[in-house]
């Protein structure tokens, strides 16, 4: 069936020939029709070069996986999560043409000037800087041409690789046709720019509000909605550069530029901590390249095109999840990882708590400075990948982002520890989760739960001693344990009786045998041997099958 699609496809042809190139073995076998066995991917770096020949949708597909140590072992997630786009830009006329097409008015009336050279070339965008007319500088990303129709050509690709993959007991148990499918809505709605935008200015409202975030300090690009549309985004210029590629000279800090790293690097994780722990939406893709620091001394944050959603109860959970990763506490390390995903099927839970131990055992010895957090909670979903647990795809983004963010903050900061910046922000949102944002109208709350209780107990009271002392009252009491102690009485109390039995039936035979003196009679006592040694013989047959002869 494959060969026969590859034939008629010259995009498959074109997939096929990389794959070829570079050597996949397992893939060769795939393609040409032999046996589907469980799935063997190339060496990191092989793979690496796979997807980035095979364009923007597999760069895309390598982003994803970079994502998912529940998949993948540790030397892939740090190969793919270096992945970027290595693609050039667009020539400006093809550009041009699709500016145009979104725009409601011409090009000239929106526009005082346009760079023509992009500042940014992605696989699924570029970016132009230009000016409105009314003076204001904007940043234009721009879908790049013609790429829906070989966006669908590679989505129906996937999916026929991951119905294969499917058959194996790999893609059942993992179901990377779910996965597959999740993998082409996320790619389709990072082709719809407006999606992005409802992002960014949701994203920009909550950085506002944060009570841990100076005002002004960070900063997320305003969105021009009149102008944006599903290939068109118009937002905000922010002039800056490259934030590992700043001077860092703020003259709040008079020149302290390793002040200013520093408070940069808490900035950013304070950030991003609320955007975990409290937002339940964070920005999943926090590389080098979208954190810039800008000339005013602000640091802007951009591309919210991959971003993630936590429920309050997962967040819970990840709260405490990180508390116990921070304490090196295997026993609550595991709790917490079979509450966040619960198994499909029975695990080793003794042997999942050990392996945690023996992991966070190798932290002990260690200065809380020497420990690189998001390592440690790599290998902690690496180790529940083990013991075949699915950990939801949104804490895959979590951990991406966090070893990005800690990448980030030590090249800034070499002496930068999370867990020590993390504790006080931690103990706040405890607090809060327990008085409350309103510690006053929680006391009210529950002074008024005791009164309610206080005058509904004694009426409760009254009707439970009525029923207790009632004529027709019965009681139902099931015990399920005491069930299979039943059942063993049962078959002990048989046996006995059938030995009993079997016993009574030998002494008579011998009682007969000893005082009869006629054969008219003899006979009983033969036939009294024999039923006895039948019965004797079944009985001991019996316990013999049911494996309790001991």
């Amino acid at each position: 069936m494959f060969s026969r699609i590859v034939q008629t496809s010259s995009r498959q042809g074109e997939i096929v020939e990389v794959v070829l190139r570079n050597g996949w073995d397992y893939m060769k076998r795939l393609l040409t029709g032999g046996k589907v066995d469980e799935p063997k991917l190339p060496p990191p770096a092989v793979l690496r070069n796979i997807l980035v020949e095979l364009g923007p949708v597999y760069v895309k597909l390598g982003q994803l996986l970079s994502t998912r140590p529940d998949l993948l072992p540790a030397e892939y997630i740090d190969t793919l999560s270096t992945l970027q786009a290595e693609v050039p830009p667009v020539d400006w006329l093809e550009v041009e043409i699709v500016i145009r097409q979104q725009l409601r008015q011409s090009l000239e009336e929106t526009f005082a000037s346009v760079n023509y050279q992009p500042v940014a070339a992605g696989s699924i965008a570029q970016t132009h800087r230009a000016t409105l007319k009314d003076g204001r500088d904007v940043a234009l990303k721009v879908q790049r041409p013609g790429l829906e129709i070989v966006i669908e050509q590679d989505i129906a690709l996937i999916r026929l690789i991951a119905k294969l993959v499917a058959q194996t007991d790999f893609g059942q148990y993992y179901d990377i046709v779910a996965i597959a499918e999740e993998f082409t809505q996320a790619l389709r709605a990072e082709l719809d720019f407006t999606q992005e935008a409802h992002n960014t200015d949701l994203l920009r409202r909550n950085l506002q509000e944060s009570r841990w975030i100076e005002p002004g300090r960070l900063t997320v690009p305003e969105i021009n909605w009149d102008l944006t549309t599903e290939k068109l985004l118009v937002m905000e210029w922010l002039d800056g550069v490259p934030l590992l590629a700043a001077s860092f000279a703020n003259p709040a800090f008079d020149g302290d530029a390793d002040r200013e790293r520093e408070e940069v690097s808490t900035l950013l994780l304070k950030a991003f901590f609320q955007q975990i722990c409290l937002d339940g939406f964070f920005h999943a893709d926090p590389h080098p390249g979208n954190l810039f620091y800008l000339r005013d001394g602000r640091i802007a944050l951009f591309d919210c095109g991959m971003v993630g959603r936590l429920d309050p109860r997962t967040q819970q959970i990840l709260l405490e999840l990180i508390l116990s990763i921070v304490n090196l506490d295997a026993q609550r390390c595991t709790q917490l990882v079979l509450q966040l995903a619960p198994p499909t099927q029975p695990i080793n839970r003794l042997k999942l708590e050990t392996e945690f131990d023996q992991l966070l055992r190798r932290y002990y010895s260690l200065n809380i400075s020497q420990v690189n957090f998001s390592k440690l909670v790599y290998e902690v979903l690496q180790v529940a990948r083990s013991n075949k647990i699915r950990i939801p795809g949104n804490l895959g983004l979590c951990a991406k982002a966090i070893a990005n963010l800690e990448g980030i903050a030590r090249t800034l900061d070499p002496e930068f520890n999370i867990p020590n910046k993390i504790r006080p922000m931690m103990t706040e949102v405890f607090q809060r989760q327990i008085v409350g944002e309103a510690p006053l109208a929680a006391l009210l709350r529950a002074a008024l739960d005791v009164k309610n209780l206080s005058l509904q107990s004694p009426r409760q009271v009254e009707m439970l001693l009525d029923r207790v002392t009632s004529e027709t009252l019965q009681w139902n009491v099931s015990v399920r344990e005491l069930d299979p102690v039943r059942r063993a009485l049962d078959t002990s109390a048989n046996r006995l009786s059938f030995s009993v039995v079997v016993g009574s039936l030998i002494i008579g035979a011998a009682i007969i045998s000893a005082n009869t003196q006629s054969n008219q009679v003899y006979w009983i006592s033969d036939v009294l041997f024999a039923v006895a040694s039948f019965l004797g013989l079944w009985l001991i047959w019996g316990i013999i099958r049911s494996g309790q002869l001991k």
